[in-house]
């Protein structure tokens, strides 16, 4: 390791907290400066709702208020330099966070907020799918909101009142950059997803890509193809989309960006053709810079332009980072309009009392920061705990039962203190019913937990399908941990070490290796070790103290029914949709609130 790549900052070790007045401050640590190019970009996925920043996690304390300072003083920074920096956003901006799944209606405050950052290509999640009222307001709300930046390149609506189905969004859009005068052609796409409600259409890849209109943009006289998507770097869906572009234009630039998987990620397709992932939940910041591309500048850039290069950088959300990467400092880097914006984002967390306590966890739980099972795992917790006490139909709590639910339906760790309004809908978001099935034969029941998480060829779902019932982050990794020609990347167990071992006082966090090697990451960290959990858990209630039941009642959650009937299925156990009752009436979310009152009552 290079000196001169590692900077100790030692003129930032006084900072100011984040904007939100609950976050913590950020820590000083040793950084390594942003690579700029002729085109830089920065890039945010999968937020779903962080806005506010992560208010117990000093490294990710910045709010989406800081953010526009940030992109704000970095466009300036370009303009001195005759550079261009544009804006990305992948989807899943929503669900996750008190911010947007506390409100009625959902998302009040979150799309005003979001709207003010200034993005140049944004696309759709399938997030903003599942639900009919997600879908409407995304059509309604954020395409206006973002005018003809946001694309949608497989993607339909439904209008409710005509049964219309229109493009959700323009498919693609071409555009020349400020400074370095780049022409640009952008497309915005989706993954291969099926769960949507009823109101979308998501149009296959591989079927979009020979449509007359892709065909005829991918024929484009340009000097650049941006390709974002809800999609992952290595997905199906990305080396069809290359291998389209490349039958046309064997040596046009291609830069992708993904998301979907939460993880922080680098790919190459060819020597002119990456792709970088930004991870989730604003921890981080994409940063790609590409050089060598054949724009007609309307300002002298002064570095050689004869061969390409791309470089990127994961940047630690916080405000530490902000001003090392700015050359600001607490009193020059706020802009009035980032002021506003994080003012903003605390009104409306006051207006929702997203800090009301609900109870003071004993310590922390982590979801795959912990081996499963142990008592640190939040998964154990869940399964060991939680279930057994809120899975309770009272006509029928003395019936044996098997409660199933996925790991995936658990979105973040909790952490010793405050557990409050907010942390419920960062931990379990999701409108997560308990449904049931009556009196099936105790050796077919056993028998479901197994066969899911083995999966099977037995599963018609797709690898996209099958592997949401995990949390998302473990797509990725769990292929890398079976195939370990797959680059190494965020938390994989054993592929991590301190990459400055006379560092002192390292925080953990992300020490991401990809394709690129393993200086991706703006912040030094020590490492963390990321442990797989299984797709499904389960609890046994109310079971006979000796030997075993003829029958029991088999509850899951929603979310799971299909995985559930399939399974049984293969048992020889024939159920269909009309064998399925709902269990009890309130969510899983509801349910864990009133253990959490009942049970971690202690003052903070």
């Amino acid at each position: 390791m290079t000196k001169w790549l590692l900077t100790w900052t030692a003129t930032f070790l006084v900072l100011a907290a984040a904007e939100q007045p609950e976050a913590p401050k950020p820590v000083a640590a040793p950084m390594r400066p942003l690579p700029w190019g002729q085109l830089n970009f920065m890039q945010t996925t999968d937020t779903h709702g962080w806005l506010a920043g992560h208010l117990q996690e000093a490294q990710y304390s910045a709010d989406w208020g800081d953010y526009i300072s940030f992109a704000e003083r970095m466009r300036e920074k370009a303009d001195g330099l005759g550079v261009d920096v544009l804006l990305i956003d992948t989807g899943d901006r929503i669900e996750g966070n008190g911010l947007y799944d506390s409100t009625t209606p959902k998302g009040k405050y979150l799309y005003d907020i979001i709207k003010e950052q200034d993005i140049d290509v944004l696309c759709t999640g399938n997030h903003e799918l599942y639900q009919l009222d997600a879908a409407d307001r995304e059509y309604e709300q954020s395409v206006p909101n973002f005018k003809g930046n946001y694309l949608a390149s497989n993607l339909d609506y439904i209008k409710p009142k005509t049964g219309e189905q229109v493009p959700m969004a323009p498919r693609f859009r071409k555009f020349t950059t400020k400074n370095q005068g780049i022409r640009v052609l952008a497309f915005g796409f989706l993954f291969d997803f099926t769960g949507n409600a009823n109101n979308t259409v998501v149009q296959p890849v591989e079927n979009t890509i020979k449509e007359k209109w892709f065909q005829d943009a991918i024929r484009e006289d340009v000097d650049l193809f941006v390709v974002i998507g809800h999609v992952m770097l290595d997905g199906p869906e990305y080396k069809a989309i290359f291998k389209a572009i490349r039958s046309q234009k064997w040596d046009t630039p291609i830069q992708f960006f993904g998301g979907h998987s939460h993880i922080r990620n680098y790919v190459k397709y060819d020597s002119k053709s990456y792709g970088v992932q930004a991870g989730r939940y604003m921890e981080t910041i994409g940063w790609m810079s590409i050089d060598g591309i054949k724009g007609k500048g309307k300002k002298d850039y002064p570095k050689e332009l004869a061969s390409m290069s791309f470089k990127r950088r994961y940047i630690d959300n916080n405000l530490f980072g902000y001003y090392y990467h700015t050359g600001l400092n607490e009193t020059t880097f706020t802009t009035g309009h980032g002021k506003n914006v994080s003012k903003q984002i605390h009104e409306a967390r006051k207006a929702e009392d997203l800090d009301e306590l609900y109870g003071c966890a004993p310590k922390d739980l982590w979801l795959n920061r912990a081996p499963y099972p142990s008592n640190d795992s939040l998964v154990t917790w869940l399964e060991t705990e939680v279930i057994p006490v809120i899975t309770v139909n009272e006509d029928r709590k003395d019936v044996p039962r098997l409660a199933l639910t996925n790991t995936g339906a658990m979105r973040f760790d909790v952490f010793k203190g405050p557990f409050t309004r907010d942390t419920t809908y960062i931990l379990s978001p999701f409108v997560s019913k308990f449904l049931y099935i009556k009196d099936v034969p105790y050796k077919s029941a056993k028998q479901v937990l197994k066969i899911i998480n083995s999966g099977g060829d037995f599963f018609t779902f797709s690898d996209h399908e099958a592997t949401r019932l995990a949390p998302p982050e473990q797509m990725y990794i769990k292929s890398a941990i079976i195939a370990p020609s797959v680059p190494n990347h965020d938390y994989i167990p054993g592929a991590q070490s301190p990459l400055l071992s006379s560092a002192p006082d390292l925080i953990p966090g992300y020490t991401t290796k990809d394709a690129a090697g393993d200086d991706g990451d703006d912040t030094l960290h020590a490492p963390i070790t990321f442990y797989p959990v299984p797709n499904v858990i389960q609890s046994a209630i109310a079971m006979p103290a000796e030997g075993d039941p003829e029958t029991v009642d088999l509850v899951f959650i929603d979310f799971i029914k299909p995985w559930v009937l399939v399974a049984l299925r293969f048992t020889g156990q024939i159920y269909s949709e009309a064998d399925v009752e709902v269990y009890i009436e309130e969510t899983l979310t509801d349910k864990m609130v009133g253990w959490i009152r009942e049970n971690w009552k202690q003052d903070c």
